[in-house]
């Protein structure tokens, strides 16, 4: 797993490692405390992916916005 502090990361580093997160989860093995901090560090990844994604729909919305405020001034 990434030493980058999750909050400096884009959103597919993040995405790829929380998708090894979950693999190494799902073999288990691992003891209570590595399983929690494993599991930690998965949900602050999902939710940097969330925040980029809620960004990305923003500026997606913001663009359709302008784009229909040029159209109906045309």
């Amino acid at each position: 797993m990434s030493e980058t502090p999750v909050a400096e990361m884009g959103y597919e580093a993040a995405r790829d490692e929380l998708v090894d997160v979950v693999k190494v989860l799902e073999q288990g093995g691992l003891d209570l405390d590595a399983s929690l901090a494993l599991w930690e560090r998965g949900e602050q990844l999902a939710t940097r992916c969330e925040e980029h994604l809620a960004g990305a729909r923003t500026r997606v919305e913001n663009a359709l916005a302008h784009i229909e405020e040029n159209d109906a001034d045309s």
